[in-house]
């Protein structure tokens, strides 16, 4: 056999496996539906790098389903049917509101979606500094008498999140039952930060999405939730991890700028809904399998005059839909005076992206606030190709200079907002598990949109001079950035 006949058989060994890998990428990228960048991503990935290629996939790239992740059983279906019945008996103790159209049409989208109930009693109020955010979160703590669960993305081993821990430590050991679920991956804690709250009888578990240990492997989906619920009354949600850095005490950031709620009322049924239902996707035995008990849904017996309409919304990679962000394009495309947004990061997606050009072009007031500095570069060069591309099309940005903003919020007209730990991007969208609230009152309203006007004053309106000065490199990184956007 002489060499050119070497080399032939060579070459057709060699396209042979170009075959067979392609067409395995083909049936591994289209087994469940996806976004056809998602497609065009991956489908590059695994044919251009055969091998590293399908590892990447295999930890990063498979989805999952509602199902995997979320094992209802007829018991617990029930309980939560009679839950939200609770809710409704408790709406009707309160007069007919008035509902603006764009507001009702989102109140039924949320509640055909993801059976959402609108919840109405509640007092919210919000903190956008770290330290009294802590502060006001301690003492609610340190007043509960029968459970406190926890759900956090970072959880950092320092003064805040040892404080944090100790106060827990505190409470089990005084007999209040204490939970708590983490991201293994947010503040690269591990469960042997938390052995202090085992011991004193709390129960931890890192957040996983199967009880599979081959499926668990998902390292491009995140629990992205904050949420704390104290006797079944008071829940806690919003942008601030636990950390030190939080409450302004890094020299990176600086002074740490985000918004987070407490709420009062049977909103916070909703938030304890998602904790039971994020511990019993992360349990390991069954006989740690959390029950919808009533002690868990305690209507608060005075919130005052108070009388918010809330819808507690959660979202994640196992849903079909992409809930949450369905939730802001109704808002923006339905708004006719304002649309006011802060995110740390702005990497929309095309459905996004068209609905903030249709509300610009329409004349609708668009303000988007971000950050001035990045804490991920590729992220931060992303946020600014569309800060330039909405700027050029009449939206006013406001780079926010105070220190680091990390709120999550929207202002639509004067009686429709958003808060929670939702990002504008593609990774909240599409691959964490999240949660944002949205409520229906002009006073709420009212005030979200003083705290942006107050942020304003420490931003700086971007102006197409300043876009104009950006050098040809800045640009480049930029538009790469743009590129990688699907998986930022």
């Amino acid at each position: 056999m002489d060499l050119r006949t070497d080399l032939a058989i060579l070459y057709q060994i060699f396209w042979g496996l170009v075959l067979i890998n392609t067409v395995v990428a083909f049936i591994t990228v289209f087994r469940r539906p996806r976004s056809i960048t998602s497609i065009l991503a991956w489908m590059m990935t695994l044919v251009f790098l055969p091998g590293i290629g399908f590892l990447l996939y295999a930890f990063c790239g498979r989805g999952i389903d509602r199902e995997t992740v979320y094992l209802f059983s007829e018991q617990h279906q029930k309980r939560i049917k009679e839950i939200n019945e609770m809710i409704e008996k408790n709406n009707e103790g309160y007069e007919p509101k008035a509902y603006t159209y764009e507001a009702i049409l989102l109140k039924h989208y949320f509640s055909n979606m993801d059976e959402s109930p609108l919840t109405r009693g509640n007092h919210v109020e919000f903190f956008t500094d770290g330290q009294e955010k802590f502060s006001h979160l301690f003492a609610d703590i340190e007043k509960a008498q029968d459970n406190v669960h926890v759900e956090y993305y970072a959880f950092f081993d320092d003064n805040i999140g040892n404080s944090f821990l100790d106060l827990l430590v505190k409470k089990a050991r005084e007999g209040v039952e204490v939970r708590l679920v983490f991201d293994p991956w947010g503040g690269r804690t591990t469960e042997r930060f938390f052995k202090p709250l085992k011991e004193a009888g709390g129960k931890v578990i890192p957040f996983i999405t199967s009880r599979n240990i081959i499926r668990k492997t998902r390292l491009n989906y995140h629990l992205h939730r904050k949420i704390v619920v104290i006797d079944g009354e008071i829940g806690w949600t919003g942008g601030f991890n636990v950390g030190d850095q939080y409450v302004g005490t890094s020299e990176k950031f600086g002074y740490w700028r985000d918004t987070h709620a407490r709420i009062v009322g049977t909103a916070s049924f909703s938030l304890q809904e998602i904790f039971i239902r994020d511990w019993n996707a992360s349990i390991r035995n069954k006989e740690d399998l959390l029950e919808y008990e009533d002690r868990y849904f305690v209507i608060p017996k005075q919130v005052g005059h108070a009388d918010v309409p809330l819808q507690i919304v959660a979202d994640g990679p196992e849903s079909i839909e992409r809930i949450i962000e369905g939730g802001f394009i109704k808002t923006i495309v339905s708004a006719k005076e304002r649309v006011w947004i802060q995110s740390p990061y702005l990497i929309p997606d095309d459905s996004m992206t068209s609905a903030l050009q249709i509300a610009i072009r329409s004349g609708v007031d668009v303000r988007i606030m971000i950050p001035c500095m990045p804490d991920h570069p590729f992220i931060y060069r992303a946020t600014q190709y569309y800060a330039n591309l909405f700027q050029k099309i009449g939206a006013q940005i406001y780079i926010y200079n105070g220190g680091f903003i990390h709120a999550k919020t929207i202002v639509a007209d004067d009686s429709i907002v958003s808060f929670g730990t939702t990002n504008q991007d593609i990774r909240s969208y599409d691959l964490n598990f999240e949660v944002s609230a949205f409520g229906y009152d002009e006073k709420l309203n009212k005030e979200l949109a003083r705290i942006f006007e107050e942020d304003m004053e420490y931003s700086a309106l971007l102006t197409q001079d300043m876009i104009d000065q950006q050098s040809y490199w800045l640009k480049f990184k930029q538009n790469f950035s743009r590129l990688l956007s699907p998986i930022l």
